[in-house]
Formats: structure tokens, sequence, C-alpha cells
């Protein structure tokens, strides 16, 4: 079917748009392609350093020229997605030497956990996390001894920093290597009912924490879909993982058997072959619009609306807040997972998954079918799903009918008409809000404000017994220049309380929510942000604000707001301690939400 005329509208402008950066950066991969091999190049000392840890590669290595595989990975055994990336380099050394090639670990980048640091000061290193991810990919490929190259990584800000990692070394082919969610454990919506009755006090910490602990039980990505698994998403969308790969569990034979081929297909890649497949022929103009069909047809994580446009950045591809909305507007919501349904993303992968959702969405021409991918021409291959037969992997065709139409839809029958994501812009600045898992009698909140400076200010507030009615509780000097943009999704509980009670509560804020928020409207991202002197630093207690989600805008209704002096604050607490001295040089460079809080430009 041929794509959809608005579809390919955004597509044509996102190219237009893009024409001198993309050009320039595809001129400096083509001219690191015609370079040659690397290793060629190395001095024979050089080459002695980069081989003599190979063990039994090192002979290899230095009088043969088959491909040598570099591996980043984002291993740690904190983090329960990563957790299951400590076995993978020896898996990805033996297949890689199946076919005649080898692997190193190239280095390793950091991966910090959303859910340690909620509501923490560890959280206002998150976004710029990313950053460092993507430098750490940078020094980690920076010793230019590689054909090819496999990431490892699953959670919030280490895809995102990766993706843009590998970019700059873009002329390489890239696959990307998931973990797995961890089996299902106690449902989702009973975990957030004893995180509101711990708010309330209706329940003690013991059952907080035996409820935590049956939530979270093991190796693997939160089952619940936020940024984590809407990353994996992303992946598969964009053609950087191998079809119907993201949401297989870890520690299972299939699983193994899928990390083996990751390190076959990177090298089958490369230039030393016949099939040479860069990364930066892969992540065009069409494969980010098919990442932002798949955000709002899954209802996926708001973050995402910043780290594409990061990741584009870094080859040259310049999204804007309306190209989000546009798709917005066209792209179905097709999936319910948690936040956004019951069930989770095991459920999800059960019921079809993404296979079944990119079958839909191509045969009604929301997806370019035509993009390049790490699996060959075409995201037809994603419809597609993994099998061992005879305990060889093989593929064969997906489901072409929902398995649970509560879970995922066809494109005929529709959760909503449009994507789970809803741009606004008013004269209170421009923001975003997930709508896809609140209700809709939700969807436009006319409050007085509460302004607060700061998230524990909020709590002490709520425990003091102080939100009696509607409000719209507005959270500022949380962007991105002010203290890193921290998610501040430890507001919840709180705020569903309030909402469960009867009042009309919204949230307003320059800082992120969590991928898992949802049932409470809130209004995030909001730029200009505080600190740059946006309205939001007007407002005061009392001033009537609304949040209209089903008109998309975000405006002051009272009088005079914009005519007083705009708030300021004392963030020395926030620049200091934690490891947040170190990064001042961040937020002393770091763009608006809506350009993707870049600290990298072209």
């Amino acid at each position: 079917m041929a794509v959809h005329s608005k579809l390919q509208h955004v597509t044509d402008r996102i190219i237009e748009r893009s024409e001198g950066p993309r050009a320039a950066y595809l001129s400096r991969m083509r001219a690191a392609t015609n370079k040659g091999p690397s290793r060629a190049h190395l001095s024979c000392s050089g080459q002695a350093h980069a081989y003599a840890g190979a063990g039994p590669d090192q002979q290899k290595l230095a009088t043969e020229s088959n491909g040598n595989l570099g591996i980043v990975t984002a291993y740690n055994d904190m983090l329960s997605a990563h957790q299951p990336f400590e076995r993978f380099p020896q898996i990805l050394r033996e297949a890689a030497r199946s076919v005649g090639g080898t692997a190193q670990v190239a280095g390793g980048v950091p991966a910090m956990c959303d859910g340690v640091t909620q509501g923490e000061a560890g959280m206002e290193l998150s976004l710029f996390s990313r950053d460092v991810i993507a430098m750490a990919a940078g020094v980690a490929l920076s010793h230019n001894v590689f054909d090819a190259a496999v990431f490892l990584g699953v959670c919030d800000k280490i895809v995102p920093g990766l993706v843009i990692g590998a970019q700059t070394f873009g002329h390489l082919p890239a696959v990307f290597v998931p973990a797995g969610p961890m089996t299902s454990g106690l449902a989702n919506d009973e975990k957030a009912k004893v995180r509101q009755q711990f708010a309330a006090g209706e329940v003690g910490r013991d059952k907080l924490m035996a409820a935590e602990m049956a939530a979270y039980h093991g190796p693997g990505t939160c089952t619940f879909y936020g940024t984590a698994n809407t990353n994996q998403m992303l992946m598969e969308f964009m053609g950087l993982h191998l079809p119907g790969s993201s949401f297989v569990t870890p520690n299972t034979d299939i699983r193994d058997a899928l990390t083996a081929e990751c390190a076959r297909r990177a090298l089958s890649l490369s230039a030393l072959g016949n099939n040479y497949t860069p990364v930066c022929d892969i992540l065009d103009e069409k494969a980010f619009v098919n990442g932002m069909v798949g955000l709002m047809a899954t209802g996926g994580s708001t973050n995402l609306l910043i780290h594409l446009v990061a990741m584009a950045r870094a080859g040259g591809i310049v999204l804007t807040p309306d190209d989000f909305s546009d798709i917005s507007d066209l792209v179905p919501l097709l999936a319910r997972v948690y936040p956004n349904g019951l069930a989770d993303v095991n459920h999800f992968h059960a019921a079809g998954g993404l296979g079944f959702l990119i079958g839909e969405l191509l045969g009604g021409g929301l997806l370019h079918p035509d993009t390049k991918t790490v699996a060959g021409e075409g995201l037809e291959h994603y419809t597609q799903e993994p099998v061992l037969k005879g305990g060889e992997l093989t593929w064969r065709p997906g489901t072409k009918e929902s398995l649970n139409t509560k879970i995922v839809s066809p494109l005929s029958e529709p959760f909503q008409k449009t994507g789970g994501l809803k741009r606004l812009k008013g004269s209170l600045g421009t923001g975003v809000i997930k709508v896809s898992a609140v209700a809709p009698e939700y969807h436009v909140i006319e409050a007085p404000a509460r302004v607060f400076h700061d998230q524990d200010e909020v709590k002490a507030a709520f425990k003091a017994g102080e939100f009696t009615g509607d409000v719209i509780v507005v959270v500022r000097f949380q962007g991105p220049k002010a203290n890193g943009m921290p998610e501040l999704h430890s507001l919840t509980p709180m705020l569903a309380n309030l909402q469960a009670k009867g009042h009309k509560v919204a949230l307003v804020t320059d800082g992120r929510m969590s991928g898992a928020s949802g049932k409470v409207p809130a209004a995030i991202h909001v730029c200009p942000e505080a600190l740059d002197g946006g309205p939001i630093a007007y407002v005061r207690d009392g001033d009537m604000l609304r949040l209209d989600a089903t008109t998309g805008t975000l405006d002051i209704l009272s009088e005079g707001v914009m005519e007083r002096d705009p708030a300021t604050a004392d963030l020395t607490e926030s620049h200091y301690g934690t490891g947040r001295d170190l990064f001042a040089p961040f937020r002393a460079a770091v763009g608006a939400a809506e350009d993707g809080a870049a600290v990298f430009g072209w």
C-alpha cells in the first residue's frame, strides 16, 4: 500500500529542512568509509597493543583481515535490565569465531536507573547521562580497530546515548542487542495501588517494600511500558534490532540464539563483504519518521520526544515538535500496555506485539516500507517472529490477527483515533502531555495554580493537607538548564490520590515525568523553561490556568500575569553533591527540551 500522503508530507519537509546538516554528515561518513578498514592503518606497535589481550584471537587479528566486531556494553548488575549482559560478550565472541571473525569488548558506558534515583538528587544527572553515554561510546570506538559494532543497552538514557554514539561512527554497521523483559511479577496496577495507599498513610513501608519486590523480582527490563521498553520498540521500528527480538525474556535458549545472531549479522554488514550497510544509511529521515509512528501507535514514553530529536540531530536530521504533533494526529493508538492498560510487555508480546502492529501500520500506509534495516531491505522483515527449529534460529511470519484485542488492536478498531501523545501550545508556553492513559473526563483541567520550586515542597504541602480542592500544581525551575530536567514521577501517587478524591488535578512543569506516568494529566517539558524567563516563571499561587488536551492548549487565564517580574530561584542545592558538581558545563551548554535538550550541535 502507498504511504499515506500526510505521512509523506511530514517526511518530505524533514528531508528539506535537514538538507544542509544531513549532507555534511553523510559526507563525513563517506570519507571515513573510503579510508578502508581501520586496522590496516595502525602501526605494528598499535596493533600489538590492541590484540595483546585477545587470547585465542590474538594471532588471527595480527595476521588475517577477517572482520573484527566491537562490543560496546552498558553492563552492570545493579540494573535488572542490564544484568543479563554479563554473559553476552562470550556469546558474541563465539558467534564471531563461527564465521571466521573476532570480537572484542571495545568499552563500557555508564547506565543509571531512573527507578533508583526517582525523587533523589541523582535524578538531576539522569538526562545528561545520555550525552555521557554517547561520549563514552565514542571513546570505546576511537581506537579504530573495528569493522562493525554491537551495542548492548536497554534503559532510559542508554539506548538514545548509544544511538548518538553509533552515529558518530556512522560508517560502521551497528546492531543493537536487547536483553529482554523480566518475567511477569506483581501486576503493575496492584503495585501502583499500594504506592497510593502508602502515600495516603494507609499502609506501612513493609507492605510497600513487599509489593515493590514482588514487581521487580528478577533480571530483565521492568515490564511496564515506560522509556526502557519504548526504546526497544523504537529499535525494531527503526531497523536496528533483529526482528521480533525486543521482548524475548533473558536467559532462554532463544534469547542466546538471537544474541549470537547479532554478532554474525553485524559482521555480515561490514565493508569487508558484499552487503555493506553502515548505520548512517539505516538511520535516515524515513527511519526516524517510522520511529515517531511507533511512538504514537503504542502510546510510548514522553521522554522519547526529547531523545528522538537529539538522536536525529546526531545524524544531521532536524525534527521539530510539529512533526510529532502531525504524526500524532494521523496515527491511531493500537496498544494498551501499562500504564495505558492493565497488560505488561510480556502480555503485549504474546498478543502479537510489535510484529502485528508493524504489519497493521504497513498495511494502512502509516510506515515507510522501503527503509534499510539490519535484517535487510524493507520493514516487512519486522512482521516476522524468531523461533528455534531443531536448535537453529529462524524466522516465520508473525500473526496477522491480534491474539488479544484488549491489548493490541487492528487498525480498523483503534483504542483511540489519534496517537498517545499530544503537543500543547498557548500563553503558558509549549509542552506535551501523554493522553493515552488519562481518562477522557480529565483531558481538560481548569483550576487555580499552586506554585513550587522543588518536588519536595509539593510532598510537604500534600502531607500538611494543603490540597483541598481542584488544583494545577506548577513545579518550575526543573528544566535542563536549571537542574538537568529531572523526572518528577515520585509526585504521581499523591496527585493520583487527590484525583481519586474527586478533585480535578494536573501537573505543569518544565521538568520531565517518567515514561510510566499516565493517569494524572501532566503538561511537561514546558518551554521556555523558568530559568530562561518563560511564562511559567511569572505564575503565582491562585492564578487560573487551563490545560486542554483536546485542543492542545496550555494557557494562563488570569489577567496581568506577564506584567509582573519573573520569579527567581536559588539553585545552589541542585548544583552540588551526588555528582552534580561535574555537570556544570552540561547545564551551561544544553539546549531547550523541544530541541532535544541536546549538548552537542552539528
